[in-house]
């Protein structure tokens, strides 16, 4: 199991490049990498709202450069990987609501299947050996809602344009995996590409519109009833440590063997702790100690899946790995953030530093 101790071996003093660094996971990702001594430059759309996380931590202070640029410029993506020579690369630029991608789907396309192609495109005119994690989601899979856990080898697709993007993003960054960055030929052109499959996090920290655990807190904060719109919808829920954890212990290992990692790979929680929305709800209102639940189901409401579960096993076995939280303690990590009055940065150390910590005292005990 990955520790800071690791990571800070790995990454103390070496250039990363991080997109989507202003999002929620970016956000949280940024802490761990500027904690463990990274010199992380940052390329993202500016903060949506001021209360966002990255304006919170004061991002902007954990980067040794912080570009509020859209990916969809590849000359000026180009020219910031250039400038800032990484070693890594974590590629997590993304539009990722479902519903806006009803709302905006060629946005949505743009961003997040040419804005992986640029990404790639960049790597592949980079002279210079580098690691990359291309993150997708768990909804890349054609999903007809049979209760399927999902395995790496499953057909992709996508109902909704958010999927469908992100199942696109797969086929891309295979193509670039296979026609450039083939492993045979690793000692020509140095990279090691690694796409990860990780959704439905949650975690304080996020003020997203149409999320469950934002919406909560909003209903909570305004003493307002929770709205659940898909209340039996199914999810693998996992605190948003839990996924970036993995990028991270990926990333050294892929490191140390450029040549033995170059895949997709599913992260999700075991098949146990995949629960549907309003049990998520409730256990959130048990955790405040507040709030009430109000069904409001739209038939005429875009679609969305109702089930969706994932496959784990190829990342427990070639990496090791088992997840650190159930969903009972994601769901009241997540809330209890929201609760503390601690700053933000305070909270979201003290959480990764519980996160890691507790993975020290489990290997001394191995």
């Amino acid at each position: 199991m990955v520790t800071i101790h690791h990571i800070r071996q790995v990454f103390a003093g070496k250039r990363v490049f991080l997109t989507g660094h202003t999002g929620f996971k970016g956000s949280w990702l940024l802490q761990i990498l500027a904690y463990c001594g990274a010199e992380v430059t940052g390329y993202a759309l500016p903060p949506e709202k001021a209360q966002d996380l990255y304006y919170q931590i004061d991002g902007d202070s954990l980067c040794v450069k912080s570009h509020f640029k859209d990916i969809r410029n590849i000359d000026q993506l180009q020219a910031a990987f250039e400038e800032a020579k990484p070693d890594f690369v974590f590629h997590l630029a993304a539009q990722p609501l479902v519903l806006k991608s009803y709302q905006d789907p060629l946005y949505t396309f743009e961003v997040n299947t040419m804005g992986t192609a640029h990404v790639l495109e960049v790597l592949k005119k980079y002279s210079q050996p580098c690691v990359a994690v291309m993150v997708t989601t768990d909804k890349v899979y054609e999903n007809n809602d049979r209760g399927k856990n999902f395995s790496e080898n499953d057909p992709l697709g996508g109902f909704d344009p958010y999927s469908a993007s992100k199942a696109a993003c797969e086929l891309i960054i295979s193509s670039y995996r296979h026609s450039f960055f083939h492993y045979s030929k690793m000692a020509t052109h140095g990279k090691s590409i690694v796409s990860v499959r990780a959704g439905n996090v949650i975690g304080g920290g996020d003020y997203a519109d149409n999320r469950i655990i934002p919406d909560i807190i909003r209903s909570l904060e305004n003493n307002e009833e929770i709205v659940l719109r898909n209340p039996k919808s199914t999810r693998p829920w996992q605190h948003v440590l839990e996924p970036l954890a993995i990028y991270l212990d990926l990333a050294m290992h892929m490191f140390k063997e450029p040549d033995q990692w170059n895949e997709a790979f599913n992260i999700g929680p075991d098949k146990s702790d995949v629960w549907t929305v309003e049990d998520l709800a409730k256990e959130a209102i048990s955790v405040a100690g507040k709030g009430r639940l109000r069904i409001e189901q739209n038939p005429d409401a875009p679609h969305e899946a109702a089930l969706l579960m994932l496959d784990n096993q190829k990342i427990k076995d070639k990496l090791h790995w088992k997840p650190r939280m159930n969903a009972r303690e994601a769901i009241g990590a997540s809330i209890q953030w929201y609760l503390d009055e601690e700053d933000a940065s305070a909270r979201c150390l003290k959480q990764i530093k519980s996160f890691f910590d507790d993975e020290i005292q489990d290997a001394e005990h191995d």
